[in-house]
Formats: C-alpha cells, sequence, structure tokens
C-alpha cells in the first residue's frame, strides 16, 4: 500500500468510516424532527445540510474524542487499536483533522439561518465537552445524549426560523415540543450508551473512569428499558398530540419489539450481546422516523 493510501486508510480508521452506525444514531432524530417541523418532505437543500452535517460532525468527534481517551483507550481491548491510541497518528494530526470536519459542517450550517447558526455553537460545546464528562460524571452518558439530540433543535430553528438572530429568534423557531423531543431522545442515548458501557465494564472499573454501566451496577439492565420505554413513550404522545397518526405509531411500535429484542441480548450482560444491542439500535430510530415521514407523505 503506498504512503498516501496508507495514510486515507488511519483517517478512515479514526473517524470510524467502517462504523456507520455511530453517525445512523445522530441522523435518524434529527431528520425526524427536519419532518415534523416542516410537516413533510423538507426539502432537498436542509435535508443534505443536515445529513452531510451529521456524518462530518460525528467524524469530527471521533477524533477529539480519540485524543482526549488515547491513555485510557490503551488499557480497553476493544479500544487499543485505535490510531492515534498505538501511535500511527499523532494528536495533533487528529485534531487538524477534526478541525477540518467540523469547519466543513460550519460551512453548512452558514447556509441556513442565523438562529441555526446560533444554536450549531453550543452543539460544538457540548461535543468538545463529552470526552471530559467521564472524569467528573457519574453518568456521563447524559452529557452524550444532549449531544446527540442537539440536531432536534437545530432542525426546527433551520425551518421555523427567519433570519434574525438573537435568542428571541432562538426562542420563535424553536417550539417548546422541539426541546422535549430533545429530552425524550436523550432517554434512548441513555438506553443505548448504556448498552455500550456495558461491554467495557470490567477494564474501565480498572481504569478507573465512570460510567453509567458501572454507577448503575446491578439496575443497568432495568434502567435501560426503562430508558427505552420514556423514550418511545414520550415521542408516541408528543407526535400524538403533533397529529402524527396510525402510521407513525405503527413506527413507534415497532421500535418497542426491538427495544424488547435488545433485552434478550442484554439481561445476561455479556459482551457480545450488549455491543450487538448498540450496533443494531440505529435500526430502532430509522423505524420511528420512517413512522414520522411514512404518516406526514400519506395525510
Amino acid at each position: 500500500m503506498s504512503p498516501l493510501r496508507s495514510r486515507l486508510a488511519l483517517y478512515l480508521h479514526l473517524i470510524r468510516w467502517d462504523r456507520p452506525a455511530g453517525w445512523l444514531l445522530l441522523l435518524w432524530p434529527t431528520l425526524a424532527a427536519l419532518w415534523i417541523a416542516a410537516d413533510g418532505f423538507p426539502g432537498w437543500h436542509l435535508l443534505a445540510v443536515f445529513t452531510l452535517g451529521t456524518v462530518l460532525m460525528r467524524s469530527a468527534g471521533c477524533c477529539v474524542n480519540d485524543v482526549a481517551d488515547r491513555d485510557f483507550d490503551r488499557h480497553v481491548k476493544r479500544t487499543a487499536q485505535r490510531p492515534v491510541t498505538r501511535g500511527a497518528l499523532s494528536p495533533i494530526e487528529a485534531l487538524t483533522l477534526g478541525a477540518v470536519l467540523a469547519a466543513a459542517a460550519f460551512a453548512l450550517v452558514l447556509s441556513t439561518n442565523p438562529p441555526t447558526i446560533a444554536l450549531s455553537f453550543a452543539a460544538l460545546a457540548i461535543a468538545l465537552a463529552y470526552p471530559y464528562a467521564k472524569r467528573v460524571l457519574a453518568i456521563p452518558q447524559a452529557v452524550l445524549g444532549l449531544a446527540f439530540s442537539f440536531g432536534i433543535p437545530m432542525a426546527f430553528a433551520a425551518v421555523l426560523g427567519g433570519r434574525d438572530s438573537g435568542w428571541p429568534a432562538i426562542g420563535a423557531a424553536v417550539p417548546l415540543h422541539a426541546w422535549w423531543l430533545l429530552l425524550g431522545n436523550l432517554c434512548w442515548v441513555l438506553a443505548y450508551d448504556t448498552e455500550y458501557a456495558m461491554v467495557d465494564r470490567d477494564d474501565d472499573l480498572k481504569i478507573g473512569i465512570q460510567t453509567s454501566a458501572i454507577t448503575l451496577g446491578r439496575w443497568d439492565v432495568a434502567a435501560v428499558m426503562g430508558c427505552y420505554a420514556v423514550y418511545l413513550l414520550s415521542w408516541a404522545v408528543l407526535g400524538h398530540a403533533l397529529g402524527l397518526g396510525g402510521v407513525f405509531l405503527a413506527g413507534v411500535g415497532v421500535a418497542a419489539a426491538q427495544a424488547v429484542w435488545h433485552f434478550t441480548l442484554i439481561r445476561q450482560r455479556g459482551r457480545d450481546g450488549c455491543f450487538k444491542a448498540f450496533r443494531l439500535n440505529h435500526w430502532l430510530g430509522a423505524a420511528v422516523f420512517a413512522g414520522v415521514a411514512l404518516d406526514l407523505a400519506l395525510r
């Protein structure tokens, strides 16, 4: 392999290009919010902005996360071979790539409106804070939940926001139900990232970092299922209140069936089962989005 192709392979490994589940977990709730805010198809421009922006920002987040966690990751079997952790890429090189990707995402946001642009700064701050949250918080997944849910208010702002700037404009562009949708989605993130943390629990205990799986202890499985229930129930209630009907509720039902299946995967707390449940969560989000999009299309 040529040096250029070898370097490119390292960059793709760094941003988890071969693992699209990460950006799909970000994308589905964002697109669902976009469709709800627009009362149907939001147009190709916003679809492209939020789809590409999601991929770029998740990739940038991987760069920052791997630099922040490199001293921890070398003690975890699943992460020990990441490029920064094993020294194949320097921290400066990884951060430079992350900055380029984040700048490209911001360029996309600049094509929207001032309320969306203002919210993008808050989204960036939360994303940068997450890698360090596990050093100070008992359940750092809550910060990840905010980061992975912030596309929801941004989607509403992009559809409903005008050309005015400032916090009053953001308040007008992002209705209260958008923030409730964010909180519901945060519960979904807590569910699947606790499954993820259950995979590494033994390693995390040895190196002394905090995760929801460690904090919850023997209540971890119950908490995961409770978070699934709150997420799906809150979105079902909010969606019904916003005029979504039977097709949407059928999508939520399909997602609920998947959550029940995930219980069978994680109840024994085995690494393989927990990791499989985490990896397949994007199908749960896809079911909810499909319910939203089809319900609006069939009106």
